[in-house]
């Protein structure tokens, strides 16, 4: 075992990975359950509970946090993520409070758990409305960076999203950075959260306002609108297929390219590994040194605490 850990080590600073290169998803639920089957062994942290869950994630070294949320109920208008006390508004203000600068603090920036369609927009009879969207998507920010939010991290994929939520940051004073989700490819990985998220929501089209993935083009001009808004930091989701366009976004741009290692990869590494067909640690390690030696200068991964007790 101390072989297999110290060659890990290895490989993992081989890539240059360090731990303040990872953020962990944090899930802050309404909801009575505490994991779910589609994702061993990631908790879903109750409401109330961030700060002790934050504070497992602190003490491995970790120093950012993403966090999503998981209301009770959810409606046409995907009202619970507006509100100054919805879910990821209190969670991030009982974070900062208890944390500080010790924590940085990403919230996701959507509506696809708190509408009913599940759609990442609010819709026009059938139709997901683009312009009504950016304007939620704005509001929405600015509640989050009031709460306290050090980055916002928009991901419904609306043209000019990037744009109107930095408009609407400066209008209030708000000094918050912006990780925009800015080449998030339509996929089926996606289904394990959503599973999480939306309790059985079924399958869901996204492909008219996100990326296909034989289109790298499209991927690299989002890439760069999103940057002309004024993006901090952009985003290329979800993570293993698409390592070619984080080289190329590292090589075309200056600003900072993050992936994020999604559901779906996480969950086929513990679903053929549970059956013994792959070393799971093996593959946890060389997933994260793939997307390190492409590139990425911050990786979102269900499996960030445990390639932090391998960087220790």
């Amino acid at each position: 075992m101390q072989a297999a850990l110290a060659q890990y080590h290895d490989a993992l600073s081989a890539a240059g990975l360090l731990k303040e290169h990872l953020i962990c998803p944090l899930f802050v639920s309404e909801r009575p359950q505490s994991t779910t089957s589609a994702m061993p062994g990631v908790p879903l942290t109750p409401a109330g509970e961030a700060v002790s869950r934050v504070q497992e994630i602190i003490d491995a070294g970790i120093p950012s946090v993403i966090v999503f949320g998981i209301p009770k109920s959810r409606d046409a208008k995907g009202s619970g993520a507006f509100g100054k006390d919805g879910l990821v508004q209190r969670a991030a203000r009982e974070i900062k409070s208890a944390f500080g600068r010790s924590v940085s603090v990403v919230t996701d920036v959507c509506l696809c758990q708190y509408n009913l369609s599940g759609h990442c927009g609010l819709l026009l009879g059938n139709k997901v409305d683009n312009d009504t969207t950016c304007r939620a998507l704005a509001e929405i920010a600015v509640s989050h960076a009031e709460a306290g939010a050090d980055v916002v991290a928009p991901s419904a994929m609306m043209d000019g999203q990037v744009l109107a939520i930095r408009k609407a940051l400066d209008a209030g004073g708000l000094a918050t950075r912006i990780l925009s989700y800015s080449a998030k490819h339509a996929s089926s990985l996606y289904t394990p959260f959503r599973s999480a998220a939306f309790q059985k929501a079924g399958a869901i089209d996204k492909s008219a306002y996100q990326v296909g993935y034989a289109n790298p083009r499209q991927a690299m001009r989002e890439i760069e609108q999103d940057i002309r808004e004024g993006a901090d930091m952009v985003m290329v989701k979800p993570a293993l297929a698409y390592l070619d366009l984080v080289k190329r976004a590292k090589e075309a741009f200056r600003t900072p390219v993050a992936v994020q290692n999604v559901s779906g990869e996480y969950a086929m590494i513990k679903a053929a590994a549970g059956r013994g067909l792959i070393d799971e640690e093996e593959w946890k390690v060389m997933s994260m040194v793939a997307m390190r030696r492409a590139g990425a200068d911050r990786i979102i991964s269900y499996f960030a605490l445990d390639i932090a007790r391998y960087l220790a």
